[in-house]
C-alpha cells in the first residue's frame, strides 16, 4: 500500500570520474559489472547516476528486495570479483565508499 514501509533496500556506491576518458571507463565498468550481476537473487536492478551539480561525482544505485538479499550477496564469494571493474573509480572524497538505505515509504 502506498506510504507504508517496505522491505526494499537501495545501495549507493560512490564513484568519480575527473575527465572524459575516466567517465567512459566508469561507464564501461558499470556495464561489465551489471552484466555479471544480472540474475543475482534479490537484486531488482541498478542505475549509474551522475550529479548535475558536480559532473565528476557519480554513483551506482542498486535496488534490492530486502536487506537480507543484499547482505547474502555481499557475503558471497563472488561479490568482490564481480564488482572489481568499478573499484578503481571509487570516490575517495566521501567519508565512506557506499551507503545502504531501507525504503521507509514509497508511492
Amino acid at each position: 500500500m502506498p506510504g507504508e514501509r517496505g522491505g526494499e533496500v537501495r545501495v549507493v556506491v560512490y564513484q568519480a570520474a575527473y575527465d572524459d576518458a575516466q567517465l567512459n571507463a566508469v561507464r564501461e565498468a558499470y556495464h561489465r559489472v551489471s552484466e555479471r550481476l544480472a540474475g543475482v537473487p534479490g537484486m531488482l536492478g541498478n542505475e549509474l547516476l551522475r550529479s548535475p551539480a558536480d559532473p565528476t561525482a557519480l554513483a551506482v544505485m542498486s535496488r534490492w528486495e530486502s536487506l537480507e538479499a543484499f547482505r547474502t550477496w555481499e557475503a558471497g564469494s563472488g561479490h568482490r570479483q564481480d564488482t572489481a571493474p568499478l573499484r578503481p573509480f571509487r570516490d575517495t572524497r566521501t567519508g565512506v565508499p557506499f551507503a545502504v538505505y531501507q525504503v521507509d515509504a514509497a508511492y
